[in-house]
């Protein structure tokens, strides 16, 4: 284990504000937990492939966990392609958050290093804002295994444009 110590993501609060934490429906929960209208229908795209459930989200922090099951390179480790679609979803997701009504946000840069691997188990992966300004939002996302051992960490800048 790391010296530093899991931050445990704060409880869900009821959506308020834009900035304000919106706890989301589980897989197995979905169909029966209105979703926030703020978040977007996952049916059909990548997070629903990589089996990502994102379990917070606010304009400070985002979490989510995906399997390493079906999202591994031919060795059986863990693909970093996979972790990297999990940072930006996560950040994409907090940055919407900050954004707020009307605004969109817009992935520009993302850069990960991969501390180790995985090869089973589920990995949790937890978006913290750096820097949340008017036109750019930036996070660092650290990716962690079951037993807290830090995966990979990556960077997120997401531009903040007016939705279309």
């Amino acid at each position: 284990m790391s010296d530093t110590p899991r931050a445990e993501p704060p409880a869900a609060r009821p959506q308020a504000t834009p900035s304000a934490g919106v706890a989301v429906p589980s897989r197995e929960d979905a169909a029966s937990v209105p979703r926030p209208a703020s978040l977007v229908d996952e049916r059909g795209t990548l997070i629903e492939r990589l089996g990502i459930a994102v379990t917070h989200v606010s304009a400070e922090l985002a979490v989510g966990t995906m399997p390493v099951a079906g999202n591994t390179q031919p060795f059986g480790l863990l693909h970093g392609g996979a972790t990297a679609a999990l940072a930006e979803t996560l950040g994409s997701y907090a940055a919407v958050a900050h954004a707020g009504p009307g605004r969109a946000a817009v992935g520009i840069e993302l850069n990960a290093t991969h501390h180790r691997s995985a090869r089973a188990g589920t990995v949790t992966g937890t978006a913290r804002a750096v820097h949340l300004g008017r036109t750019l939002a930036t996070y660092e996302v650290v990716v962690e295994d079951e037993d807290g051992r830090r995966l990979c960490t990556a960077r997120l800048t997401c531009m903040l444009v007016d939705a279309r």
